[in-house]
């Protein structure tokens, strides 16, 4: 794991830091890509995080959300302490039973699902599986359903 010390900035309403250029190249090097996003984790002032190192407006950035540093957003100018390697542990998310029942039996529901972005198809896979209540994992897995036939909104989505 590398160290170091970096001013917590803000852009878009989202804190974060920069990279040094030779840990992201230590990053870059352990995931063997320099595109797209890439899974990290390490410490912020000394508390474990795993976060997704993304690269925007030209720069790759490290953001600090609020269960990595409390109060980041009204902590922009501190200077953190990060330490920082590539994740290289399987983050899939296997989909609930109940969810994929559901498109087992709707040829057209998965049909839509299966032409979404992996990131949106994780997105309604990440929402289902993490409900707690059967009821409640029922009620969205039937929102899901509908909304890739096109029939309301689901997870602040209007169309598939």
């Amino acid at each position: 794991m590398q160290g170091f010390s970096a001013k917590l900035e803000i852009i878009d309403g989202n804190p974060f830091v920069h990279l040094p250029p030779s840990i992201l190249e230590a990053i870059f090097s352990d995931a063997g890509k320099t595109k797209g996003a890439i899974p990290v984790k390490g410490r912020v002032n000394s508390k474990p995080f795993r976060q997704t190192l993304m690269k925007y407006s030209g720069h790759w950035r490290l953001y600090i959300n609020m269960q990595m540093l409390k109060d980041s957003p009204r902590r922009i100018g501190e200077l953190i302490e990060i330490e920082i390697l590539y994740d290289k542990s399987d983050r899939s998310i296997e989909p609930h039973h109940k969810f994929i029942s559901a498109l087992e039996s709707n040829a057209r529901a998965r049909q839509v699902f299966e032409q979404l972005s992996p990131s949106r198809r994780k997105e309604i896979v990440r929402y289902i599986t993490n409900l707690k209540l059967e009821e409640s994992v029922e009620r969205n897995v039937k929102k899901a359903i509908d909304f890739l036939l096109g029939k309301g909104r689901f997870v602040g989505r209007d169309k598939p």
